[in-house]
């Protein structure tokens, strides 16, 4: 299939006039509903004017979040606690080992593209994958990051990365959820994504035998996020962790 998106324009920078984005990191496992009442806050004080736009990188508990396309026969095993959410796409797992990055920018400035927001998400995290020696590839039929897997047979895929996001007024919530070193066997309860041919299965850096840290590939997303959309700056303290 050929791949439209490949060709769509890459990078939402901001005008010279624009603040940078502020950079975040929490310790620790944040609640996910702590982080939904967090990123609603941060999206209404951006569209007010009070706050500048904030990348967030957490991690969360183990849980199960259904998108607006999620069907109730994929979820096979409810053995963690199921999060239904306004982002789109179906469902999807969050837990320990997973970077997960929020973002709430404002596309009003950038680009009121969803289309390109995606692509350049999906382009952010091919390019730090790429920074591990990972080769990440979209896909038209499948969003997220997907890496060929010879190793499991031909036309063998995994996900590596899944993306899920939301707008309010042209600012956007949620974002993407990269695999580092989660326990795979946890997305054994849902249909991941609602993709069920068994030559799709889910990966993570440490299973393809990158044994990186998360301080690692948070200086890799923050090193490769520049370029796409502009510059950041450092929270001064992670008051949204302290709220959680």
């Amino acid at each position: 299939m050929v791949n439209a998106r490949n060709d769509l324009t890459l990078g939402l920078q901001t005008g010279p006039e624009s603040p940078p984005a502020e950079w975040r990191r929490s310790d620790g496992l944040v609640p996910y509903e702590a982080s939904l009442a967090a990123m609603e806050t941060r999206v209404a004080a951006i569209l007010s004017g009070d706050a500048p736009e904030l990348v967030w990188l957490l991690e969360h508990p183990p849980l199960y979040t259904s998108g607006t396309s999620a069907r109730p026969e994929d979820l096979i095993d409810a053995r963690f606690p199921v999060h239904a959410t306004g982002r789109g796409g179906q469902f999807t797992y969050h837990g320990p080992g997973q970077r997960v990055g929020y973002l709430m920018l404002d596309l009003n400035r950038r680009a009121p593209d969803v289309r390109r927001y995606v692509a350049t998400l999906e382009e952010w995290i091919i390019r730090t994958l790429a920074a591990f020696g990972v080769q990440g590839e979209r896909r038209e039929d499948r969003v997220g990051v997907w890496v060929r897997r010879p190793d499991k047979g031909e036309g063998f895929e995994d996900k590596i990365a899944a993306i899920g996001i939301r707008l309010k007024r042209w600012v956007s919530l949620h974002g993407i959820a990269l695999n580092v070193a989660p326990d795979l066997m946890h997305y054994s309860g849902i249909l991941a994504c609602g993709v069920s041919e068994a030559r799709y299965g889910i990966t993570s850096l440490r299973d393809l035998g990158v044994n990186a840290s998360m301080a690692d590939v948070d200086a890799a997303l923050k090193r490769e996020f520049e370029p796409l959309f502009g510059a950041t700056q450092d929270a001064v303290a992670d008051a949204l962790a302290e709220r959680s």
